[in-house]
């Protein structure tokens, strides 16, 4: 008997409530857009609903502009793997913004795929903001 086929529907993407990964719950959509504030906090990406995939793999990664990481290198793309959960599942990939903003600024493309085939792309352009802490802190770019 042949496979089903994946059904997939991008349901929302912009701005989002804060994403709380101690729970089931996904963030609520607050404004669709590809502009986002770089402001403390601010949660962006995107929800993707999957039928008809249980079990698969999917993978994902979110292509960032050059800011430094904990050790003070240029931090790589952010990838990783989930397995699709059930046949109707939703899953929301997205990152916040954090400081200093300043490095965040530009292009995030968010990328998934699924049984090695690209199923969702959206890139969001992250925009000057007031800085809500009022400080701007220095990075290894400079």
């Amino acid at each position: 008997m042949a496979k089903k086929k994946p059904e997939i529907r991008m349901v929302s993407f912009g701005q989002y409530t804060p994403f709380d990964k101690t729970t089931k719950d996904l963030p609520k959509i607050l404004e669709f857009t590809t502009t986002i504030p770089a402001q403390l906090g601010v949660e962006f990406g995107y929800i993707l609903e999957i039928k008809k995939s249980r079990g698969e793999k999917l993978s994902f990664c979110i292509d960032h502009p050059p800011f430094c990481d904990d050790s003070g290198e240029i931090a790589p793309p952010f990838v990783g793997e989930v397995h699709v959960q059930s046949s109707d599942w939703r899953f929301f990939l997205g990152d916040t913004v954090w400081l200093p903003l300043e490095d965040k600024l530009g292009k995030w493309t968010l990328t998934a795929s699924l049984m090695g085939k690209e199923i969702a792309r959206k890139t969001f352009t992250l925009v000057a903001g007031e800085n809500p802490v009022g400080k701007s802190v220095d990075n290894c770019l400079q």
